[in-house]
């Protein structure tokens, strides 16, 4: 679950729904600009699952005692999650094997520098399941595979900006994920770091777009009330909340 915490609620937003913005965004690159063309199904596919492992646990969001706030992504308790994620992984294999590859080396990198054991074992896991996909799609060191990796991350943190900010947020009070710019560097942008910038409370402005038009897009999300999830728990306030929908214009 993607969680923004305001006054009086929360926004949250399941992983699957933030997916599919990710993956308009992947669909409208333009050509010009992707490499391994070729590729551009797998790697749609791809961006469109690459957090298919939430799809359950966000049906019932979980109560964070110590923050006295729902579970996100980024705080969700370990062992579950990483269960979770190899059981996402599996099933994007099973679907396309290059796009399971992508998948697999974007969750490994959350845990590169693991130092407990389950994420350890994580990463090694991975490791193996990547050499035997590179073996079997017969890649060896591959810029392009680079490139997609790169395009699937930046798709990701770009629908994640218009979840954890709240429209129209001034730069210097946005998320610090995102202060700096988005971390993926494209030769098309002279490998400099694009910024994103809200320019009303409908309307992004990128720096240097990656897309072949003007996009828009909608987001689906529940304002979770505190008062409800006091009165009635987190899972009952969440299911009981109604699905509104925010109109994203990227230009």
């Amino acid at each position: 679950m993607i969680i923004h915490e305001r006054e009086k609620d929360f926004i949250m937003v399941a992983q699957h729904d933030h997916a599919r913005i990710s993956m308009e965004t992947a669909i409208n690159w333009r050509d010009d600009y992707f490499e391994g063309l070729d590729r551009k199904d797998s790697v749609v596919l791809a961006v469109r699952e690459h957090d298919r492992c939430w799809i359950e646990p966000d049906k019932d969001p979980l109560w964070n005692e110590q923050t006295e706030q729902p579970y996100s992504f980024m705080d969700y308790p370990g062992s579950p999650k990483l269960d979770f994620y190899k059981r996402g992984i599996d099933e994007v294999v099973q679907m396309d094997p290059y796009a399971g590859l992508l998948c697999s080396l974007h969750y490994a990198s959350f845990l590169e520098d693991a130092t407990s054991t389950i994420g350890k074992n994580f990463w090694n896991e991975e490791k193996q399941r990547q050499e035997f996909l590179l073996k079997d799609l017969r890649i060896t060191h591959d810029p392009v595979l680079t490139f997609h990796l790169n395009l699937l991350k930046f798709c990701d943190n770009l629908s994640l900006y218009i979840c954890l900010n709240e429209p129209g947020t001034p730069k210097e009070l946005e998320h610090y994920f995102y202060r700096d710019g988005f971390p993926q560097r494209f030769s098309f942008a002279g490998e400099k770091p694009i910024h994103a910038n809200w320019l009303d409370k409908g309307t992004v402005t990128l720096s240097i777009s990656p897309f072949k038009r003007p996009l828009k897009v909608k987001l689906p999300y529940k304002s979770v009330a505190k008062e409800q999830i006091i009165t009635s728990g987190l899972s009952a306030a969440y299911n009981k909340s109604a699905l509104l929908q925010r109109e994203v214009n990227f230009v």
